[in-house]
């Protein structure tokens, strides 16, 4: 039997090998909406060029795992040579079932702030980490303990990223998407799957437009294996790339959808739903039941577009930050 009234005894201590195996399990029970497997833990953590085994604080009951905080802070830059000296993050926490009540999960996070503190990190965000994000931040429906644990640890919300599904079944290109596509056409657009020279213009525009953690994503799943066709690429009449959509970037899923991103002066002209139709049609042509997303703003313009096009808010996440006193 679990005693509740004392405080944790587990010890807590940076990753070591053969606790893999033991915190992908203990994940899975102790976040049961979210489990992980061991290829995506590896895919996600041990593989990420920014991981520190030690920012990994992983606590013990003997042998046992019991539960971990991810922290990590950049070591490779993401773009240039910008090292984001002050910014770190929790992409993750979780305690056993067994082991809660005794103050375990506060003192793992508490573990990890304090070590990213000891390198120079005073802001730190959960669970925002780009491109090896497991969820955009925190899902307070879901986890309301771990909500009310952040923000007694000083975690504010910074914004609400929500995730988005639609069903594939029975769909079909909207007869005004086609006269759109008929249209720009016309006018000397072209959509298409980009060749391998086309890639310089795709990482430019994403990276230059949309941040660089969009061109690192599509380099990362190109280099993986994904398909070029699961990628539609816009050009206007002058020949410049002016957009793209594609499926299938993150951990080679067919049915998770983006990212897709247009031109800011192409907004407004129908460019993105063209682009958003497009894919999602070969994504039923690949046999796919839905399409999915984790990260759009509801007031945004993109998601907008996607209730209109039919997809629904399934889960909302709260991209929280603690910033250190001065």
């Amino acid at each position: 039997m679990t005693d509740r009234t004392t405080r944790s005894r587990a010890d807590i201590r940076g990753f070591l090998a053969g606790d893999g195996p033991q915190l992908v399990d203990v994940w899975r029970r102790s976040a049961p909406a979210d489990p992980v497997t061991a290829d995506r833990f590896r895919s996600l953590v041990l593989l990420d060029a920014n991981f520190d085994p030690e920012g990994l604080r992983v606590a013990v009951e003997g042998d046992r795992v019991v539960g971990a905080a991810y922290a990590v802070r950049r070591l490779t830059p993401m773009t240039g040579t910008d090292l984001e000296p002050e910014q770190g993050w929790i992409p993750f926490f979780f305690v056993d079932p067994t082991a809660r009540g005794r103050g375990l999960g506060r003192r793992l996070l508490t573990d990890a702030i304090d070590w990213l503190h000891g390198h120079g990190r005073t802001q730190v965000d959960f669970s925002s980490y780009t491109p090896n994000y497991v969820l955009p931040g925190l899902d307070a429906e879901t986890y309301p303990e771990a909500a009310l644990l952040l923000e007694s640890l000083g975690f504010r919300t910074l914004y609400e990223a929500e995730a988005m599904d639609r069903g594939l079944v029975g769909y079909r290109v909207p007869e005004h998407v086609t006269r759109r596509v008929e249209e720009l056409t016309a006018q000397g657009h072209r959509f298409a799957t980009p060749s391998d020279d086309d890639l310089v213009d795709l990482f430019a525009l994403a990276g230059s437009h949309f941040g660089p953690d969009w061109a690192c994503t599509i380099r990362a799943c190109l280099v993986a294996g994904t398909p070029l066709d699961r990628i539609v690429v816009a050009r206007d009449p002058s020949g410049r790339m002016v957009g793209w959509a594609m499926h299938g970037a993150f951990d080679a899923v067919d049915e998770r959808f983006g990212p897709i991103g247009v031109l800011e002066e192409m907004r407004g002209t129908g460019l993105g739903e063209v682009l958003l139709h497009l894919v999602l049609q070969r994504m039923r042509a690949r046999r796919a039941h839905s399409a999915w997303f984790l990260w759009t703003g509801a007031q945004s313009p993109a998601g907008h577009m996607y209730r209109k096009t039919g997809f629904t808010t399934t889960r909302v996440f709260r991209v929280m930050r603690r910033t250190a006193a001065r």
